[in-house]
Parts: structure tokens; sequence; C-alpha cells
């Protein structure tokens, strides 16, 4: 018997599974960093090699992952990716196994591939959420749909420091690693029954769409560009707290592998509230006084720029708790305006959602592949304090950009 979900409400729920899963995946070998430099020799800059590896296969395939996403749907492309997750990650623990002794250069070289096919195959989580949040909810609540899916960063950021370190460090990495893949295998079970929702951006009544909501949308637009460099400098930004901050306060600010682990879940845990609630904050600010233009702007701008202060405020202390503390929240920030990004491609890009989302979402991950290669080497440079407050600038930039991006036309009824 297959479950039908005759409401988007269910669907958008396992949407943001799906996409928790997938980063729990994703983060694994973040978590694992310790123990994989120690037993490989691998140093931060190698290991930044393998965090790079994952996002230029992630990277590379974000448009034509949403181009098949508006061509095969939402449903179909992620219940075929989950499976790709779950081996992908068990076929990981077999590097350097048994009687096989890897050197440094071949244990670099394997994971860096493992990473970049992993990559490959995460690539349709947020196209394809993306399309499937344009044709099944009413475009007046796609901020906030789009905020409970993207709401996955923080859930997967959260779950996997505790359940892999926990895990790694009575049984090793290996286990946890394989721990980690047990979620995606349940959500690509639960694929299985569920069935395609009702399109309502299709077939409900004009009141409940926004003009042109079925039109090819403008991809070719200064405020598309914008709103793609925005996101590509927030992506540089987000992704050094994704791949550097459990081995930043392990140490540079001397942690405990599993103290480390509980405080760097503390900005994931935040994000869980903040991108949600900035979702549905610039909905709300969009369908009142503010209007369409700054009603989606004011999100971006102040969590943005809030960001780049806490980042500086946290690179600067001399306190290892204040600088996690200032880190996380500035996590949060960073993360809060996720909603108003993808509701605005989504309204400029009208039924190529799919598509544009893979464009924005590739420049985001451009910026996501230079981070955690440039982060370390600007540290070695100057020193890590500083290497953050590159980081709060470009949030800044960032937050400046939306002042010149508009959406085509006024939203309708909210």
């Amino acid at each position: 018997m297959k479950v039908k979900a005759a409401k988007p409400w269910p669907i958008v729920a396992m949407l943001c599974a799906t996409a928790t899963a997938g980063y729990i995946c994703r983060v694994n070998v973040s978590t694992a960093a310790p123990l994989l430099m120690d037993e490989f020799g691998l140093s931060q800059i190698e290991m930044g090699r393998i965090f790079s590896a994952f996002l230029l296969g992630y990277a590379l395939f974000q448009i034509p992952s949403g181009m098949v996403a508006d061509r095969f749907g939402a449903r179909r492309v992620l219940s075929w990716v989950v499976w790709f997750w779950v081996i992908i990650t068990v076929f990981q623990t077999f590097t350097g196994w048994g009687t096989f002794q890897f050197t440094t250069v071949t244990a670099l070289i394997v994971f860096m591939i493992f990473r970049f096919l992993m990559g490959i195959a995460a690539s349709p989580t947020y196209p394809g959420s993306a399309q499937g949040v344009s044709q099944w909810v009413m475009p007046k609540f796609q901020g906030r749909a789009n905020g409970i899916v993207i709401a996955s960063i923080g859930l997967g950021s959260a779950l996997a420091p505790p359940l892999i370190s926990n895990i790694m460090v009575t049984m090793g990495w290996r286990a946890a690693l394989i721990a980690s893949a047990i979620p995606a295998l349940v959500i690509a079970i639960i694929w299985l029954r569920i069935k395609e929702p009702e399109h309502i951006n299709s077939f409900s009544p004009a009141e409940n769409r926004e003009p042109d909501a079925e039109s090819k949308g403008k991809i070719k637009s200064a405020s598309f560009y914008l709103l793609t460099i925005s996101y590509t400098l927030q992506g540089y930004v987000g992704y050094i707290f994704v791949t550097w901050f459990y081995l930043y306060l392990v140490q540079e600010r001397h942690f405990g592998l599993l103290s480390g682990a509980w405080m760097s879940s503390l900005p994931w845990i935040l994000s869980i509230i903040s991108i949600p609630l900035g979702g549905f904050i610039s909905d709300r600010l969009a369908a009142g006084r503010s209007g369409p233009v700054w009603g989606r702007r004011i999100v971006p701008i102040a969590g943005m720029a809030l960001s780049g202060i806490l980042i500086s405020i946290g690179a600067h202390t001399a306190s290892a708790v204040m600088a996690a503390i200032s880190l996380a929240f500035a996590t949060a920030l960073i993360l809060c305006v996720e909603g108003p990004f993808w509701a605005m491609m989504m309204r400029i890009s009208g039924n190529k959602s799919g598509t544009a989302g893979g464009i924005m979402n590739m420049g985001s991950n451009l910026g996501g592949l230079l981070s955690p290669m440039l982060t370390p080497i600007i540290a070695s440079y100057i020193g890590w304090e500083n290497a953050l407050h590159v980081a709060a600038v470009l949030a800044v930039i960032g937050a400046l950009l939306w002042i010149w991006i508009n959406p085509p036309s006024p939203l309708k009824g909210g």
C-alpha cells in the first residue's frame, strides 16, 4: 500500500528529513577528521583538499541536477540519490582497512575520490527540494517552506558531531561512518512508499498563485546575478563552519574531542531555529507593510551583517568559550537567510526553479569549495583570527548586495 501526501507540509517535512540524512553523510568526515589525520598522517591543508573534493563534485553538478529535477520531478530524483549516499558512505570505510596499508598520499587520493563522488550524489538535494517546493507550496508560504527544508543544515550538523564522535572514540571512525549512513537508509525505504503530491502551483485557483508563477522566469537578470553572488559569499562563510569549526575548537581553542563535539553542535542547534524562523519572518514582512521588496531584503541584510560582526568578535576574544558562543550565533545568523534566498530565487525564476536553484547553489558551493582550502592557507600566513576577519568582511559585502536585488513583480496575496 502506497501513501499519498495530500497536503504539502508532510512532503516538506519529508524533504527536510531527506536533506538532514544527506547532511549527516556530508559532514561525517569533518567530525572524523582528527582520527583520519592521526591514522594517515594528513595535515590541515590536506584535510581541506578532502573537504573541497566533495564541494567540487557538489558544485559542478548543481546545474545538471537542477535540470534533472525539473525534468523528472523532486520525488523521483531524491528517491534515487539517497541510495547512493548510503553506498558511498559505507565504501569510504574500506580505506586503509585490513591488510591494505595506505600511505598519506594514497589515503588522500582515495578520500578525495570518494568525497567527489559523494558530492555528485548529494548535488540534487536542494535544487530538487526547491523544484518540489515551487510546485507543491503556495508562493506566500515558500519562505518558511524553504526554511524548514534547509533547517536540515542545522539538524544534520547538530546530530553528526555527537553521534559520530561518541562512536568513533569507542569503536573507531569506520564504525562511526557506517552509523552515519543509517538515517539515509531509513529515508530511502520511506521514499519507496510516497507518491508525487498534487502540484498546487499548476492546478490551484489563480488567486493562490503569484503573477507569472508558471512563466519561464528571469534567470538572465541583474537581480538573479546579484542574488547568486551574494549566495556565493554566504556559502564561503557558511562552509568555514561546516568544515572547520570542530577542528578550530579542538586544535586552535584546545577543546577536547568530546567537549569540542558538543560545543560544535551549538551553532547547528541554534540554526534549527534560526533557518525556519528567517523564512517565516521574511514571509510575514513581504506580506506586510515592508512590501515584497524590502520584506525579502531585511532578513538577509540583517542576518549576514550581524554574522560578520559576531565572527570578528569570536575571532578576537581570548576566551575559548566566548569565541565558541560568538561563532555559534554567527553561524545561526549566516544561515537564517536561507529561506529568503530560495524564495527570491523562485520568485525570479518561475517554473525553472530547479535549474535556477542549481545555478544559485553552484555559486554557494563554489564559495564553499574555496573556503575549506583557503581558510587554513590564509591562517598559516596571517593567523586564524585574521582569516576569520576576512570571512566577516565577505559576509557584510554579501548583505549589502541585497540592496539592489528586486523581485520581478509584486507578490500577490502575501
